[in-house]
């Protein structure tokens, strides 16, 4: 069930059906859930005696959907337990079971009103005989007032719901509440795989077209990252990863208006003064577009690799700070010598300068003492992850830095990256997720990793981040092979406009 308003259940989860026969469990559960989340007592009863009305096979059919239950739940997956679930032991062991797993639990209350009940069962081909039901309408009325107390995660009435990732629970009220607070903020690709059909023969044109749909879709900005073989949390070793500036040259002869640069250029992979110089060339050529990001760099493997050194991480970051004073110098009028922690430069000069006044300095890092506090005294944009309440605090730890060093916290703006797979619809995010899956891995687990969810779902997470301080929404979308998922991330953005 999609919609805005659907409720949202957290995945994964386990949701308890309660109610009588015949008060519309089943169908309620079918209309909502994949067929493989249903565990239904009813259905085991045909798998292990002659079919779902054998009574007598109801002890070994309920043995097996505790198994079943047990297994599932240890495995946090998502389970719809549709059983009558009018025993107050079998509710409260499943409910402990929940916990144990750290899974909420939700119940959900069938209040259907005993007339229409038996009418129901009167229609069914099999019916419930008459006492039983009376039986459970009995049972029913003390189970309702029961459920409040025991303890779920929360107890519903039947209606629309979808199991979402934990980042989209709160989208609909994000989203809601969107266009009063005109956040508006920018919006970058950032495109981190290269791994397209026809490999590298159609690179260049597949490149292409894809920063040809960012500028149509409303993204201001498109970034690449800077390794030189793709890193464990993306993809192998052996996948195609193209150099970054050469990249950058390239997508800056492509488009008119995008800013382009790296997220985040790792200060040792170059002498700095040549940085420099790269820069102020990208700049050039891309009419005043570049953007100069900058880390300390992370990937020991990678150095390792291609021979370089790899500091360690109180030489890194010296090098960083050196870095964020000299390449300014490189870019300024003059040729002024500098001596740094670790850089000597007896000319800081180079031309053709930049274009831009001012090349923009984006340093990447969620470190709060050293590197918010360097993103506080030389960058404009400081890079965080994580979800709105992490962007929430970082934001405010830059902003006491911005004031220990006496600057406008507004000259420092917030910028986030996260992952999207954006999906026309529940069906279309499912089969998303099935495609674009490691073969092992749990799909509720990978679309939580990659914040899979429609629409509505992306513009309410993302308004959430904006709300909590992020000026620039990044993204890297997980199937950019796919034609058009920079055209459903476009009406994301729409939204904000």
């Amino acid at each position: 069930m999609e919609g805005i308003d659907a409720l949202r259940l957290p995945s994964p989860c386990v949701v308890l059906l309660v109610g009588p026969g015949a008060s519309g469990k089943t169908t309620w559960a079918q209309a909502h859930f994949a067929p493989d989340a249903i565990v239904s007592s009813d259905r085991l009863r045909a798998l292990v005696g002659f079919g779902e009305d054998d009574i007598e096979a109801s002890t070994a059919a309920f043995d097996l959907l505790e198994t079943v239950v047990a297994q599932r739940l240890s495995r946090r997956i998502t389970t719809v337990i549709d059983t009558l679930g009018l025993d107050a032991d079998r509710r409260l062991r499943w409910l402990a079971l929940a916990r144990e797993h750290d899974l909420p639990c939700v119940a959900v209350a069938f209040d259907t009103p005993a007339r229409e009940c038996r009418e129901r069962n009167r229609g069914r081909a099999k019916r419930i005989p008459a006492d039983v039901l009376t039986v459970q309408l009995r049972s029913w009325a003390q189970t309702r007032d029961a459920l409040a107390g025991e303890g779920y995660h929360d107890v519903i009435t039947p209606q629309p719901v979808r199991v979402v990732p934990q980042a989209f629970v709160g989208a609909p009220q994000a989203s809601q509440h969107q266009p009063e607070r005109q956040t508006g903020p920018r919006f970058g690709l950032q495109v981190a795989t290269f791994d397209f059909p026809g490999k590298a023969a159609e690179t260049a044109g597949r490149l292409r077209e894809i920063a040809g749909a960012a500028e149509e879709a409303g993204f201001e900005a498109i970034y690449v990252m800077d390794h030189f073989r793709q890193i464990p949390q993306v993809g192998r070793a052996w996948d195609d990863m193209l150099e970054s500036y050469t990249t950058l040259g390239y997508l800056a002869a492509c488009t008119q208006r995008l800013r382009i640069g790296t997220l985040v250029t790792g200060i040792t992979y170059r002498n700095i003064a040549h940085l420099g110089k790269i820069i102020a060339t990208l700049d050039v050529l891309s009419s005043g577009r570049a953007i100069c990001g900058l880390g300390i760099g992370w990937f020991e493997q990678e150095h390792r690799a291609y021979g370089w050194d790899f500091p360690a991480v109180r030489q890194r970051y010296a090098l960083l700070e050196d870095a964020l004073e000299l390449l300014p110098l490189l870019w300024g009028p003059g040729s002024p010598a500098y001596q740094g922690r670790v850089i000597s430069v007896p000319e800081a000069v180079g031309y053709p300068r930049p274009l831009q006044e001012h090349v923009p300095i984006m340093i990447g890092g969620s470190g709060e003492r050293r590197t918010l506090r360097l993103a506080a005294q030389y960058a404009d944009m400081s890079n965080v992850f994580g979800d709105a309440a992490n962007v929430r605090h970082k934001a405010a730890v830059l902003r006491a830095h911005c004031a220990d060093l006496g600057r406008d916290p507004d000259q420092v703006v917030v910028t986030h990256l996260g992952t999207a797979l954006v999906g026309e619809d529940d069906r279309h995010l499912s089969e998303l997720v099935e495609r674009l899956r490691p073969r092992r891995q749990n799909p509720a687990q990978y679309a939580a990793s990659i914040n899979s969810g429609t629409v509505s779902d992306q513009v309410g997470r993302l308004s959430g981040l904006a709300e909590a301080g992020a000026a620039e929404l990044i993204v890297r979308l997980p199937n950019l092979a796919d034609a058009g998922a920079v055209a459903r991330m476009g009406k994301v953005i729409a939204a904000f406009r």
